[in-house]
């Protein structure tokens, strides 16, 4: 082989880990945890079935990439859960560790393609990142609501919380943040939800 497709199956195969990097979110219907992988299949897949409530026209498939690799840095950074204030306290120091060595697997120019995407993503300024961050927030938004809260539950999250998070959701697709709120309301009445901290 010559080193250029050893480089590209190297990462085909590093990237496989993501499937045993597990979230705080479970599946449906009550199922486990969802992993990494799953989570961002699922967004992805979203990310072209909703494409037509984004705010902005959004080149689809640039999306649907940042869906797919925005998490592959968690292979070693490990997942952040969104309401962990002690974590997000080092959550970019050490997703910027992984990102230079997962990336630097590929061949020169793919990792600068794979980490310019990246951290387009990250920045969430453009039409594309934007709308990709809709689909990262509103997926597990989605999941939960359909568990009934339960990983709200678990982790004693307020409604202010989860409003505060879902502000990136209302940049990217002011449609997608209204079924938020419905659902945010929706629990908070049902009880799964508190609207503040006792």
């Amino acid at each position: 082989m010559d080193e250029r497709i050893e480089k590209q199956i190297a990462f085909a195969l590093e990237i496989d880990k993501v499937k045993n990097v597990f979230r705080q979110t479970h599946l449906s219907s009550h199922g486990r945890n969802e992993n990494d992988a799953e989570h961002s299949w699922h967004m992805a897949v979203m990310a072209y079935l909703l494409k037509e409530y984004a705010n902005e026209e959004v080149d689809i498939s640039k999306v649907m990439l940042m869906c797919l690799i925005h998490d592959i840095v968690e292979i070693d950074a490990g997942d952040t859960y969104a309401y962990d204030a002690e974590g997000l306290k080092t959550q970019r120091a050490r997703e910027d560790a992984a990102k230079e060595r997962i990336f630097s697997i590929l061949p020169e120019e793919q990792k600068k393609e794979f980490i310019t995407l990246f951290d387009e993503f990250e920045a969430c300024e453009t039409a594309e990142s934007k709308f990709a961050h809709a689909m990262d927030n509103f997926q597990p938004l989605m999941l939960n609501n359909s568990n009934h809260g339960g990983d709200w539950k678990e982790h004693t999250v307020t409604a202010e919380q989860v409003y505060k998070r879902q502000g990136k959701t209302k940049l990217g697709s002011e449609k997608l943040f209204e079924v938020t709120d419905r659902m945010i309301q929706d629990n908070i009445r049902k009880g799964n939800l508190k609207s503040s901290p006792e």
